[in-house]
């Protein structure tokens, strides 16, 4: 059996499974359409979460980024799980015991104040574009490979998928359907991992197989030790060192980690349980199937670099594997043979260099390189495509209630009845999934990069105001709406000059300290915080309701 079939059967198995389920969830109100009717189980919502959580910067950009970067692209991996850690001990129980629908909702309410709903909508939605681009650029690099249609018919087949399961069934249809995406991509996502640490150091867990020492076959030594040589004689930094600042680091760390304990699309998941207690269980479970996943993730980085260079690095170009030309017809692996002698020279001069290989096909092309069976390949496809698809769904489902719930119904048109809510919100499904869709074709970076850039947005808006909302009684809508307006405009005007309106300048010498847009959120946020501080000193402190509002939701062990 082909691969090609292999993966159309896997494929359309998955897809089946996922629009099966948002049939029999099918959403009928708009509590079940915004928070699932507040009724999943921890464990379920664990697993949904953890395939929130983990989309497609996680299963198909970060390995690869770490691959490329080495030490510097582990911000990624000690940002994003930081990040969660934060998340589900100092902000998910107290927004769950809350009771609401979504984020802006209780920065309206803690904040009294329509203004403060309305800049956390915009918020919102802006975090949610820019990270939903990097979801359907993921999806389309899968489609384009393994399905083997253009990246663009790949990106409008992925639409077309979250559109029906999200519209359909909402957020109860959304969880269920992503208790099954976690499991599709964690199985796809480890089994290559589990084969190829075999193969290259006899190890079965790929953790321990990343601290080994290679199979005589790989030519002995430890791997990072191998991997550290090979950087050095092909003229890269060692693998282990990197080239970013150490203050380029710490940013761009803190800026994932503030922004995951930011992120409305997994904030809203636990809204989803039905108590403060299902909350902390969840976020445990969560934490555990996520782990699963991150703490694999550098082993499979090194392993398809030590496979990429041994294969590639001064190969005869007529003699490259079928992989190796399925790629480089979908121009996601470009040879430029400047000296005209046949074979590939890959290395880090420029002028010298003749292969560009991009960085977000390392995860999906690993398999391939390290000549797995069809099958593992096959499965791979499927798992890109879960973790994709259910981060796009959560993404789309905060657009949708952000524009249905707190601005309409919330806002504009007060008196609307559920039955028309629950019209707008699905009609709002369908224009973010357009929307959506144009940036998955025209993305404005790689997967990681364009999930790192949402990452710093909602760190220098939302997380200085869920903090303060609920650890300061003395924090006003005068701070939190000035602060939020801010952080996000320094932080956007940042990243849209050096990525958009003068990329010629993106480098570490134009940076403002040095300090790159991917890490820039971190200011945004201090900004925030210091704006938000001042400004509350200066202006009326909140209503007494309010006051007994915050204390309300931090008094432990209370019922829901």
């Amino acid at each position: 059996m082909s691969l090609q079939l292999l993966t159309y059967i896997f494929v359309g198995i998955t897809f089946l499974v996922y629009i099966g389920i948002a049939i029999w969830s099918r959403a009928s109100s708009t509590q079940e359409f915004y928070i699932a009717g507040a009724h999943v189980p921890p464990l379920a919502n664990g697993l949904a979460t953890a395939a929130d959580w983990m989309s497609a910067a996680s299963f198909i950009s970060m390995a690869g980024i770490v691959s490329y970067m080495g030490r510097d692209g582990s911000v990624y991996l000690m940002g994003w799980t930081g990040g969660y850690v934060l998340l589900a001990l100092m902000i998910a129980p107290y927004l769950r015991d809350f009771g609401k629908f979504t984020v802006p909702d209780f920065i309206g309410d803690r904040y009294y104040s329509q203004l403060a709903r309305m800049v956390a909508v915009v918020c919102a939605i802006f975090v949610s574009f820019t990270y939903v681009a990097g979801q359907m650029r993921g999806v389309g690099v899968v489609f384009s490979r393994f399905l083997e249609v253009d990246i663009n018919l790949g990106v409008l087949i992925g639409m077309t998928i979250v559109f029906f399961y999200a519209v359909l069934g909402g957020m109860k249809g959304i969880t269920y359907t992503q208790v099954a995406q976690y499991c599709v991509l964690i199985f796809a996502y480890m089994v290559p991992a589990v084969f190829i640490s075999i193969l290259m150091t006899g190890n079965v867990i790929p953790q321990i197989g990343f601290g080994s020492e290679l199979n005589e076959s790989m030519g002995g030594g430890y791997l990072l030790d191998r991997l550290d040589g090979l950087h050095e004689e092909l003229g890269f930094a060692a693998y282990t060192a990197g080239v970013r600042s150490s203050l380029d680091v710490l940013f761009i760390t803190a800026a994932l980690i503030m922004g995951t304990a930011g992120l409305p699309h997994v904030i809203i998941r636990f809204f989803t349980v039905p108590s403060v207690r299902a909350a902390r269980k969840s976020a445990g479970y969560a934490l555990f199937f996520i782990a699963i996943l991150y703490t694999t993730a550098p082993a499979i980085a090194a392993f398809a670099r030590t496979n990429l260079i041994n294969t590639v690095n001064n190969a005869v170009y007529t003699e490259m594997p079928g992989w190796f030309r399925t790629w480089e017809n979908i121009n996601l692996i470009t040879f430029d043979d400047k000296n005209g002698d046949g074979r590939i020279q890959y290395v880090a001069d420029p002028v010298i260099n003749e292969l560009n290989v991009d960085r977000d096909i390392i995860v999906l092309a690993n398999p391939e390189i390290a000549q797995l069976p069809d099958w593992v390949i096959a499965l791979i496809a499927a798992g890109g495509l879960a973790a994709a698809l259910s981060t796009a769904a959560g993404l789309l489902l905060v657009i949708s209630t952000s524009i249905s719930h707190d601005l309409l119904k919330r806002n504009l048109m007060p008196n609307i009845s559920e039955k028309q809510e629950l019209k707008f919100a699905r009609i709002a499904i369908f224009f973010a999934v357009c929307i959506a869709g144009y940036f998955g074709i025209n993305p404005p970076g790689f997967v990681a990069q364009v999930v790192a850039f949402a990452f710093g947005l909602a760190a220098s808006s939302f997380f200085p105001a869920i903090v303060l909302g609920i650890f300061s009684v003395r924090m006003n809508k005068e701070g939190a709406v000035s602060g939020m307006i801010a952080g996000i405009v320094f932080t956007a005007t940042y990243i849209i000059y050096f990525k958009f309106i003068n990329p010629a300048t993106d480098t570490a010498e134009n940076w403002w300290f040095g300090i790159s847009p991917e890490g820039i959120g971190t200011v945004g946020m201090l900004l925030n915080f210091i704006i938000s501080v001042v400004v509350c000193r200066f202006t009326p402190a909140p209503p007494q309701n309010v006051v007994d509002m915050v204390l309300d939701i931090r008094v432990p062990g209370k019922p829901s």
